[in-house]
């Protein structure tokens, strides 16, 4: 039995993982699971992650879960080219800060910000306030403005000359605000040119692909989420609106 990978391309590090795993040739079988239809949460997923979470690997009788060990397995296992995952010391510590600094930062204010631009008003019916879309925003600006001036400075890529896990990882994030309509890229020429690097470099046309779902992700209506998984944004999400 060969390599499979459980993905949804709406997750960003399900589409972190395939677009790695496209771009350096790595044979595996693409096994779908559809988040908004709840099949992260059938008892066969659960066989493969019990903590029904995509992405998830399977190589034979190995599982594993999240998605930066998921990706560290692939880059050893296949030994993708160096500039991934740097053998220099000092670079592949720069890869390691951003992965460890995204988490809480681009990952959690980007996913914030598309939960409460297209999730919220969706669950709700209601259109979302200024003064909430306001905060959400410069929350996330925030961050940016660290990703800028801490990671990426004025290099091509965060680890250097070539591109890395980390740039991967953090323009899949990043690509989830643009999803909700939110146009980061637009006025932050560094940024803008950045992504076209890191578009390049894995190749745009895989690159697009993988972003197609996400995208588009306005046509999404409350009839294509499976009901019990509404019931859990609903609760989640005002759980979360009352807190704020």
């Amino acid at each position: 039995m060969g390599l499979e990978l459980y993905l949804d391309l709406l997750s960003q590090p399900c589409r972190a993982l395939y677009i790695f795993a496209r771009s350096n040739n790595i044979p595996f079988e693409f096994k779908r699971v559809e988040l908004m239809k709840g099949q992260h949460k059938t008892e066969e997923f659960r066989k493969v992650n019990i903590l029904m979470k995509v992405p998830a690997l399977k190589d034979g009788s190995f599982t594993l879960a999240e998605s930066i060990a998921i990706l560290l397995y692939l880059a050893r296992k296949f030994k993708t080219p160096d500039h991934w995952y740097p053998s220099d010391l000092q670079k592949r510590a720069r890869v390691d800060e951003y992965l460890s600094w995204q988490h809480v930062n681009i990952r959690g204010k980007g996913s914030k910000l598309f939960l409460t631009k297209v999730m919220v008003p969706l669950l709700t019916g209601q259109p979302l306030s200024p003064e909430k879309l306001e905060g959400v925003t410069e929350e996330l600006n925030v961050v940016l403005k660290q990703f800028e001036e801490k990671f990426l400075q004025d290099k091509p890529f965060i680890a250097g000359s070539e591109i890395s896990l980390a740039d991967l990882v953090a323009l899949v994030e990043l690509m989830q605000p643009v999803g909700a309509g939110y146009n980061l890229f637009e006025e932050r020429p560094r940024l803008a040119e950045w992504r076209r690097r890191v578009e390049e470099a894995v190749g745009k046309q895989l690159f697009q692909e993988a972003h197609e779902g996400i995208l588009n992700i306005k046509n999404l209506t409350a009839d294509k989420i499976a009901p019990e998984l509404l019931e859990h944004f609903k609760h989640q999400l005002l759980k979360q609106a009352s807190q704020n």
